[in-house]
């Protein structure tokens, strides 16, 4: 306690006094705002103070089903822990609607009251911790508008239990909160008739001073139709690619997006005197044509449709399937430049041969083809097939941004266990639908909920029997389903899903024939039985609700997750991160504010240790999974890709490529590309740029490279002035260590060896940098190898933009112990003999392995253990005592001007790297000699102490790495 009230002490004095002050606890008041460019926004500070409290309460005004459901799965984690809260809020305005009351009745830790407090329009949440209470007060209430994207402000505060603040606060709730009626089914009942009394009156108000619309004909109506941002950018861009000379395009949109719209935009710009829209189910044909008349205009006579059983061949707009028009008889139909602009509808269908057969027939002025997921697993190119030629592209995370689809609440939930085993893909059917599955499964679409009036959802399992079965026991439990797989009739599907647009079905299950093609806008849940076999097909069945529709605010997406080995393609497909580089993975796990607008994604806890498993387990890796991402890269370009088209086009992670094989010549032989090979001394000096200078965590050895490319010397001002143009740092120690990397002598014997044994840049008496002279021949003869070294150069340029060059070290980034060897400016690679932490130079890293294995020997089996996001307790070596000269100067460090600098990786399974959380200092009122015990039961001296962070851990950061991991 008296730790807090210090910390405490230090952070208002930072806040109300002097914000230059040296120390600063971790309790300051804060500024809380929605920043979408800094990924800031107020609801990652409401669920950090929430996942941390002992009890909370809000009194809010305004609650939103979209905003709630933000929460849903956070409280259910408190539920779990016994951890319950009240919210006071009201009727003022009527803002709040009658589902809403019905939704927060689902919440059985959260005792919800209304008060009739007149203009009650308060907007507070407390939270009660162990030691202190935190108050987030200001302009947000608990809709997800204010919490994720309006400008909003608000101020976070910490209270002592004592402090008079809290008590105001509290007292004012209480006093309110004593004189308020509580949350029941009769009042939702009675509220639900007086609000839609209420409602349904100011709609017939609207409706009375509606002007009568003005008449125009169909052409000048259409012409209203007018394209939204993002499609006139792509119109541009489509433009752009016809001005260029180029007969094709291809236009790369994630589902919903109006790829539909978009193109009949373009076709009203182009003006052809005929088209054709090719699609490959007939029940799109319809709906296409209504959309393209809806911009287009004219008369019914010009749009026409060709399938099987309609044959409108001289229509100016024909819209076809391709069963129909690839067929020989009718294509012969048709002159070959019948139609001077044709589009193709989902056209990664195109590899099959009925569609390659209408392409080398017809000869338009322009062939665009558009698609939400150009890769395919069937070796076809697609891009090729456009002659590369990407005239528009936006992704599902772009589209979000934008304001294009539907938002989203994804949950990722724990699905049932049978004696202390989760689902897996081996289980049984028999298994998949028991009594006690299908009562959890129902529960967890019941308590995650869905936008709207009726329930209107699509049920992914994972194989047919299953969906037909489960669908016969979801009816025994009255719901109304049905099962659609690919024995059904086009027919049949059509019905079904007229049936679920008109309310007649709660849910259609199915397994796979709703991934991609059937619009059913008005779906507001989508819940996922099945493990992930692909990160296509899960966007493609999260795509299935994305559509907005009047119907909905949202859709929610329910993804039951057992023990699948695929689970790590979760977080792979809602982030869009192509890098196989497992770090990144979990971060989108711990950090998902990759999402933006009002979506959000949220995975109980147990769910997301599942997760965490299957990324430890997973071989992201493989030779398998890194060619298959090369040839969709080549196919993409159209040639040989090199490393730094990796990096702009947000796929395999450069690093990950050459960590496996050294360096990316060894990769392309590996693919069986047709190149010249290196000599034995470029393939070393290759692979020691890729493995050293590649991942760019110190930019200044990029820099010298750089120039080195350019020019034969360069002089050491010239660098040096470049070094503080780029804001770098320019210290003699730091361009020391460079000059010691560059010729090697930073190396240990094996790692010399490997990068050839010579310097590979000197420095010579006229204070001049250069290659030696085999490499600045070899740049000269060999055109692979500067284009090699080029690449590895501009791809370390790329990523050293993720740190800072003015700091050896950049919080919160990985490092490995030869990383920190080299950013702190030691003399050569020290990293073997480190074992936990080393003094040099004034500098001592401390390496941290927070939860260890259960085989690690008992002498170094620490106890070291975060007591909050600022202070560590940490432990020596064993064999350490107070009088030990190591122990008195890291307790010294302060006044002898040591830098501590803390590196802490969650466990084992996250490899050699850690996380750089800072500078520390000990408190050395906390300093004690303690005892342990080796594998013998012999008892050891060692010291612990707590370490003061400079400043507080990031709070997602700190939870990850605290948090165990199922093994």
């Amino acid at each position: 306690m008296e730790n807090f009230i210090q910390n405490l002490e230090a952070s208002l004095y930072k806040g109300f006094v002097d914000q230059n002050a040296d120390k600063s606890g971790s309790y300051k008041p804060e500024l809380l705002v929605n920043n979408t460019k800094k990924n800031e926004n107020v609801l990652m500070s409401l669920l950090a103070e929430l996942e941390n409290s002992e009890s909370f309460i809000f009194s809010v005004a305004f609650i939103t089903e979209s905003g709630l459901a933000t929460l849903k799965s956070h409280l259910l984690d408190l539920k779990q822990k016994g951890i319950n809260g009240r919210i006071l809020t009201s009727t003022f305005l009527n803002f709040n609607q009658p589902k809403v009351f019905k939704e927060l009745m689902k919440i059985t830790n959260v005792e919800v009251r209304l008060t009739n407090l007149e203009g009650f329009h308060s907007k507070g949440y407390i939270f009660n911790h162990k030691t202190h209470y935190s108050l987030i007060v200001g302009s947000s209430n608990l809709t997800a508008h204010a919490l994720k994207v309006n400008y909003e402000w608000n101020v976070k505060l910490t209270s002592h239990g004592n402090g008079e603040i809290v008590h105001h606060f509290k007292n004012q709730f209480e006093q309110v909160w004593e004189d308020a009626q509580p949350l029941t089914e009769q009042w939702i009942e009675h509220y639900e008739k007086t609000y839609t009394q209420l409602i349904g009156s100011k709609i017939m108000d609207q409706v009375i001073e509606l002007p009568t619309p003005y008449q125009t004909n169909s052409i000048e109506q259409s012409l209203k139709v007018v394209p939204n941002k993002m499609q006139e950018v792509a119109l541009n861009e489509i433009q752009a690619v016809r001005e260029a000379g180029n007969k094709k395009g291809l236009v790369i949109s994630a589902t919903g997006t109006g790829k539909t719209y978009l193109s009949a935009f373009d076709v009203r710009r182009f003006a052809p005197k005929r088209m054709l829209f090719i699609v490959h189910r007939e029940q799109i044909l319809n709906k296409a044509k209504s959309d393209f008349k809806r911009v287009l205009g004219g008369i019914d006579e010009e749009f026409g449709i060709l399938s099987g059983t309609n044959k409108q061949t001289d229509a100016k707009y024909l819209f076809a399937t391709i069963q129909t028009i690839s067929k020989k008889e009718t294509l012969n139909q048709f002159d070959r430049e019948a139609f001077d602009y044709i589009l193709i509808d989902e056209v990664h269908k195109a590899g099959a041969a009925s569609y390659l057969k209408v392409i080398d027939y017809f000869n338009p002025q322009f062939f665009m083809g558009m698609t939400a997921t150009p890769e395919r697993t069937d070796d076809f190119n697609i891009y090729e097939l456009f002659d590369y030629n990407i005239a528009y592209e936006i992704r599902l995370q772009e589209a979000l941004e934008e304001d294009m689809l539907c938002p989203f609440h994804y949950f990722g939930v724990t699905d049932i266990e049978y004696n202390g085993e989760s689902i897996d893909d081996t289980t049984i059917l028999s298994k998949l639908v028991t009594e006690e599955r299908v009562n959890h499964i129902i529960e967890k679409v019941q308590y995650y909920g869905f936008s709207g009036e009726k329930v209107k959802g699509l049920i992914f399992c994972s194989r047919k029997e299953e969906a037909e079965k489960l669908s016969l026991v979801l009816n025994e439990k009255g719901l109304s389903t049905v099962a659609l797989t690919g024995d059904h009739s086009q027919e049949e599907r059509a019905q079904r899903v007229n049936e679920l647009e008109n309310g007649i079905l709660d849910y259609i299950l199915t397994v796979d024939i709703f991934n991609e093609g059937i619009d059913i806008p008005s779906i507001n849940q989508v819940v996922m039985l099945r493990q992930t076999e692909s990160s296509i097909i899960f966007i493609q069945q999260l795509g299935r609700g994305l559509r907005k529709h009047d119907s909905k605010d949202f859709v929610t997406v329910i993804d039951f997750i057992g023990n699948y080995k695929n689970n790590y393609l979760i977080p792979i497909a809602l982030s869009g991160d192509k890098s196989q580089n497992k770090d990144n993975i979990r971060r989108r796990i711990k950090d998902t504010t990759y999402i933006k607008g009002v979506s959000t994604v949220n995975f109980e806890e147990i769910a997301k240790k599942k997760i965490f498993k299957a990324i430890n387990d997973s071989q992201l890796t493989t030779l398998k999974i890194l060619k298959e991402a090369y040839i969709e890269l080549k196919n993409k370009m159209g040639k040989v890709p090199y490393l730094y088209e990796f990096v702009t086009n947000y796929s395999i992670d450069p690093v990950v490529i050459v960590e496996r094989f050294s360096n990316y010549h060894q990769f392309l032989l590996k693919m069986n590309e047709a190149i010249p090979l290196l000599t034995d001394y470029e393939n070393k000096v290759l692979t020691m740029l890729s493995l050293e200078v590649l991942n760019g965590k110190r930019k200044h050895e990029l820099i010298l490279l750089e120039l080195l490319l350019n020019q034969e010397q360069v002089p050491y001002d010239a660098y040096l002035d470049l070094l503080i143009e780029s804001k770098c740092r320019v210290d003699p120690a730091v361009i020391t260590s460079v000059q010691r990397i560059f010729d090697l002598s930073f190396f240990t014997q094996n790692s010399k060896k490997k990068y050839g044994d010579h310097p590979i840049v000197t420095l010579d008496e006229k204070k001049s940098f250069a290659f030696n002279e085999f490499i600045q021949e070899r740049l000269k003869l060999s055109t692979l190898f500067k284009k090699l070294v080029e690449d590895v150069v501009k791809s370390g340029k790329e990523k050293s933009m993720f740190y800072q060059c003015d700091q050896p070290l950049t919080l919160y980034e990985k490092y490995s112990r030869k990383d920190v060897c080299k950013l702190l400016d030691w003399n050569s690679d020290e990293s073997s003999t480190i074992y936990g932490y080393k003094i040099k130079f004034d500098t001592c890293p401390i390496f941290i392995t927070y939860h260890k294995s259960d085989e690690i020997e008992a002498s170094v089996n620490y106890g070291d253990e975060f007591i909050n996001q600022e202070v560590l307790k940490w432990y020596t070596r064993s064999n350490r005592t107070l009088n030990s000269a190591e122990v008195q100067r890291i307790i010294e460090a302060e006044e002898k001007n040591i830098d501590l600098h803390i590196f802490v990786k969650k466990d084992d399974d996250e490899g050699s790297d850690f996380y750089y959380l800072g500078k520390a200092v000990p408190d050395k009122n906390t300093v004690q000699q303690a005892k342990m015990k080796d594998k013998n039961g012999k008892e050891l001296p060692v010291v612990h102490m707590n370490m003061v962070m400079e400043q507080p851990i990031d709070y997602k950061l700190y939870k990850y790495i605290k948090s165990e991991t199922d093994k």
